[in-house]
């Protein structure tokens, strides 16, 4: 099978944002080098947006404390390199077709909790909206910029 045979994985990730406005993002357990992303992962069949999201952030965070501020309307996509094809996601897919949320972390600080039943990251921080697109694989940049530019509109 060709890889553009191979389909899009629809998912979800959230922007999450403390109180001052920083984002969070975590150090992936299988990508242990310096890059980070936000949670996002894959929509289970029959689950809308929203419940998926909410899913994949606790289970990737611990997270629950959360005020959703906004669903973006755009699909963000991305394309999987040629070394990670055939691999990532069982070679099912190419990429990711992605809704994304605008979400204000509520919680307090110790609610967030690396230790999951499937852990994926190994290290969180939050850092400056500014920072993002300097700390992502290259093959997600993309989707962080646009989703940079979405998120400045909401926050100005």
């Amino acid at each position: 099978m060709t890889e553009k045979k191979l389909p899009l994985r629809i998912g979800v990730g959230v922007i999450v944002l403390n109180n001052e406005n920083k984002i969070f993002v975590g150090k992936r357990k299988d990508n242990p080098i310096n890059k980070w992303q936000m949670p996002q992962g894959g929509v289970n069949e029959n689950e809308n947006f929203l419940n998926a999201m909410k899913r994949e952030l606790n289970e990737e965070t611990s997270i629950k404390s959360i005020k959703i501020l906004k669903e973006l309307d755009e699909w963000f996509e991305y394309e999987l390199p040629k070394n990670l094809l055939g691999i990532v996601w069982k070679g099912k897919f190419r990429g990711q077709k992605q809704k994304w949320f605008i979400a204000r972390f509520t919680g307090r600080e110790d609610e967030i909790s690396l230790k999951t039943k499937h852990p994926e990251f190994i290290e969180w921080k939050w850092i400056d909206m500014n920072e993002l697109p300097n700390v992502i694989v290259n093959f997600k940049k993309n989707v962080y910029e646009k989703l940079l530019v979405e998120l400045k509109k909401f926050i100005d």
